[in-house]
């Protein structure tokens, strides 16, 4: 039996006077060995992508980081130069199939960029520029050329008891890679927080009465998932609940083409 296929939106990016749909090959790695997965990537375009036959196609969504931020009118604010750069085409393909993930059960992985897209898909606000309030670290990413430096687990995160992730990777404390100068600030009503950093940033989130696995976190286990536990524990758990919705999916299909 084939693989089930997880889809990853793309990133628009300028190389050389040319426009590329591009994913960081970290997220892709990740999908293919942490949770065991097809990868689909999914072209960044301003129209014209059918989400839902494109949803008809996979089995799971992966919501990938990226050095872009969601475009502050997203959200009720104003945009300026400071809170960029601004990627509209990666905004209006993410966003709606987020949404229609949700809505039709298919299990959800958001990570960065990710989770902050899935705060505002259910009418959340963001806040830029974190490590310049009061009282809140510096998230940023390490300005250095050695990712493995750069992407260093250096951060403790709480793990709420009881939570979703708390049944993945257990509750209490953990080690994480957490790079951003975003946040989640005014929390979506449909979201729960999983986990928080010591200065109170929110750093996982999952979706209340989802349909299927639906988690949102703010670091990066995909850059560490050949060996680090809770980034392994959290794709594998990603990877089962896609095979679970497509068993059930090609069960039904099966069933209907018999008919």
């Amino acid at each position: 039996m084939s693989k089930p296929v997880v889809a990853i939106p793309a990133d628009i990016r300028e190389i050389e006077g040319n426009v590329w749909q591009a994913t960081p090959n970290q997220y892709v790695r990740a999908a293919v060995k942490g949770a065991d997965v097809t990868v689909f990537l999914v072209p960044a375009l301003d129209a014209d992508n059918d989400f839902d036959g494109i949803l008809d196609r996979v089995d799971g969504l992966l919501v990938s980081g990226s050095r872009t931020n969601v475009h502050p009118s997203l959200y009720g604010k104003e945009a300026t130069e400071a809170e960029g750069p601004y990627d509209r085409a990666r905004d209006a393909t993410s966003l709606p199939l987020i949404k229609r993930a949700l809505e039709r059960g298919i299990p959800l992985l958001a990570i960065c960029r990710g989770i902050q897209e899935l705060n505002v898909v259910l009418g959340g606000t963001l806040a830029n520029e974190i490590q310049e309030q009061p009282g809140i670290w510096d998230h940023r990413k390490p300005d250095t050329p050695e990712l493995d430096v750069a992407y260093g687990i250096r951060q403790k995160v709480i793990v709420k008891e009881g939570s979703c992730l708390a049944g993945v990777v257990g509750a209490g404390e953990i080690q994480v890679n957490s790079l951003h100068r975003q946040a989640i600030s005014d929390m979506a009503p449909r979201l729960a927080v999983e986990a928080v950093a010591e200065d109170g940033t929110i750093e996982a989130v999952s979706v209340i009465g989802a349909k299927a696995f639906a988690v949102g976190v703010q670091w990066h286990p995909e850059y560490w998932v050949g060996s680090d536990q809770p980034s392994n524990k959290l794709f594998a758990a990603f990877g089962e609940a896609v095979r679970d919705y497509a068993a059930t999916r090609h069960g039904i299909a099966h069933r209907t083409a018999a008919e």
